[in-house]
């Protein structure tokens, strides 16, 4: 919202990267593009745990994992705090989308801590300057009135000192409470709180103290980054060309290479005469979410300019649906996938109007006079004659998604490329995991998510071979929907337990389509030794028997053998990346987390005694994962 920004990837699909230095960058840049349009702070940092795919803001969040999104968002937040402060959210248990402002989440002590909390601590000890408080309800209190969230674990147990703030308009909804709970700013401007604390604190229903507490803490931390406000960089900073070529080099960086039969790619460039695209998304700008995340970037490389700019524009042929020009080609790639009409951050205006009602009494007008009601703001305006995929609203106002599966129209059409040629590559747009019952009949898929300004440029990058794939899975694809938790986008309640994601699949026996972790890059590599050479520094050999420098990244997931806790298996507990020149053996460093095995009881951390097992690997699963086995 500052200009011509730069848009960079997505957030999920940086954290494919599975590169915090990388991030770290990415962060340093936005927050050097916010500080010269004059911003001292940003909310950017939206790290809630991914517990179901059809979220609709999980484009916004690295991943499913606790260990892998503390460890991403750390990374953003240190760049970004070189010139801003920064806003870790919605904290906590915020992952539904429709029913955000009416859903209760209940979690017991251990799932809370030991899954939905532990990167929110993670990113608090790294110095966050803010917090900004869920609209959802956890265990029967609105998170921005929640003491036991804001105060209690945030502040007693955590003994983090920075500023929360609500979410806007509706983060709180009992003004005195919310000051009492920790929450110190009511956003975006003075609503609530203006009519009601004056008279609390005029006769005792308030105290001043708590008043106090919450200025202390916003001057205190305004006066900490004194220093780093000092600083402004040039305007023309704003997306510049050095910001632009970060945001290709990321695109690429987090580019999945989930299928690559017959290793048809990267492309034979020699061999290619004639490229097919086919896809209405192939031509138009997608950059993702248009709410909180929206960045607006008018020079956008679509995957069709990335390709003619590589390819030249007389070679390559573009349809939105006709797939007879796939017959011939020396390759056919199909875009396909969802923009921020099928995913995304909503406010269903019905129900803003209805809760604008209970929340805002009726307030004094300069003109209109005394007494007058809440008024919703009008419906945003839509295209007319929505259009539909399989029975499928494409112009739906973001919000969770109602499949996992691509629309109907999309699958129809990666069918039609088949048909007419071997040769396909698909990609696949979106912000976390698609269903693919279709992925067999096809020799390549790239899930490229939203890739940013440069995002057909990275494309054409990847297809030619000029950068490695480097993406990896940062969440589980299972074959079917069944085996993730339920989702309910219209529900007013909800259990969350300790597993999801991968760790669910694994606990129920279900075989992932594509694991977490998962990623072909240009090659695979062989992890040859492992070893623990301290407590927590695991020293990792990686081999490369290819004929190209690859860029691997390496899982450790851990688990107890014979636990007396009911737990994941393995859980992730660190990783790294290396690069890995042709024929040659690296080693790596993983620092290892052992507190994620730890167990919640009573208020208590826990380290259970026992044989701990690490197996190191390419994904989660790898049956070629090496195994070290540890005492604790």
């Amino acid at each position: 919202v500052v200009g011509d920004a730069t848009a960079f990837p997505v957030s999920m699909a940086r954290g494919a990267s599975f590169d915090p230095d990388l991030e770290t960058r990415i962060g340093d840049a936005i927050g050097a593009e916010l500080r010269a349009s004059g911003a001292t702070y940003t909310g950017a940092v939206c790290m809630n745990l991914l517990r179901h795919p059809a979220w609709g803001r999980a484009q916004e969040t690295y991943g499913e994992d606790p260990h892998h999104v503390g460890v991403m968002a750390s990374a953003f937040v240190a760049g970004l705090q070189r010139h801003v402060m920064a806003c870790m959210k919605h904290f906590a248990l915020n992952s539904m989308e429709n029913a955000r402002f009416a859903v209760d989440v209940t979690a017991d002590e251990r799932a809370l801590h030991e899954v939905y909390l532990p990167h929110f601590e993670r990113v608090a000890a790294a110095g966050v300057a803010s917090v900004m408080s869920a609209y959802n309800s956890v265990n029967g209190e609105w998170c921005g009135e929640n003491a036991h969230l804001l105060t209690e674990i945030l502040r007693d147990e955590w003994g983090w000192d920075g500023f929360v703030t609500s979410d806007f308009i509706f983060g709180l909804r009992d003004p005195i409470a919310s000051v009492t709970a920790g929450l110190d700013i009511e956003m975006p401007f003075r609503q609530q709180r203006a009519m009601a604390l004056t008279e609390a604190v005029a006769d005792g229903a308030l105290a001043q103290a708590d008043v106090d507490r919450s200025v202390e803490r916003i001057v205190a931390t305004l006066l900490r980054f004194s220093t780093v406000f000092e600083l402004q960089p040039p305007a023309d900073v704003v997306g510049c060309d050095a910001h632009r070529a970060l945001a290709r080099e990321a695109a690429a960086a987090s580019t999945v290479v989930l299928r690559n039969g017959g290793a048809l790619l990267p492309l034979a460039l020699d061999t290619i005469g004639r490229v097919a695209v086919l896809g209405r998304l192939a031509a138009v700008p997608n950059l993702g979410d248009g709410g909180s995340s929206d960045v607006r970037s008018s020079m956008v490389v679509t995957a069709l300019d990335g390709l003619r700019e590589r390819f030249g524009a007389h070679r390559v042929d573009h349809s939105d649906d006709d797939a007879s020009i796939a017959a011939g080609a020396d390759v056919v790639v199909v875009v396909v996938g969802y923009t921020k009409a099928d995913e995304g951050e909503c406010i269903e205006a019905a129900g803003a109007d209805e809760l604008g009602r209970s929340v805002f009494p009726p307030v004094d007008h300069p003109s209109l006079g005394t007494g007058v009601p809440w008024v919703a703001p009008p419906d945003p305006v839509r295209p007319p004659a929505a259009a539909t995929d399989g029975g499928v609203d494409r112009m739906a106002p973001g919000g969770d998604r109602a499949s996992l599966r691509l629309s109907a129209a999309d699958e129809s059409l990666i069918a039609a490329a088949v048909a007419e040629n071997d040769n396909v590559v698909v990609v696949v747009v979106g912000g976390s995991a698609v269903v693919m019952p279709w992925a067999s009949t096809v020799p390549a898929i790239l899930m490229t998510w939203y890739s940013g300004v440069e995002g057909g440029s990275a494309l054409a990058d990847v297809l030619a071979g000029d950068a490695e794939p480097a993406g990896r899975l940062p969440f589980v694809v299972p074959s079917d929907p069944a085996h993730l938790p339920h989702f309910d986008r219209d529900a007013t309640e909800i259990t969350y337990d300790l597993f999801h994601g991968q760790w669910k699949l694994d606990r129920d026996g279900y075989a992932a389509h594509f694991p977490f972790g998962w990623g072909l890059g240009w090659g695979s590599v062989d992890v040859v030794r492992a070893e623990l050479v301290d407590p927590s520094t695991l020293v990792v050999s990686v081999h490369n028997p290819g004929r190209r420098t690859l860029r691997p990244a390496v899982f450790a997931h851990a688990g107890i053998e014979h636990g007396e806790w009911e737990r994941p298996a393995r859980r992730l507990v660190g990783f790294a990346r290396a690069d890995v020149a042709p024929g040659a053996t690296v080693d790596v460093e993983i620092d290892v987390d052992w507190s994620m095995l730890d167990v919640r009881v009573d208020g208590d951390w826990i380290t259970e005694g026992g044989e701990y097992v690490i197996d190191v690997g390419r994904y989660a699963g790898d049956p070629e994962a090496v195994t070290v086995k540890v005492h604790r």
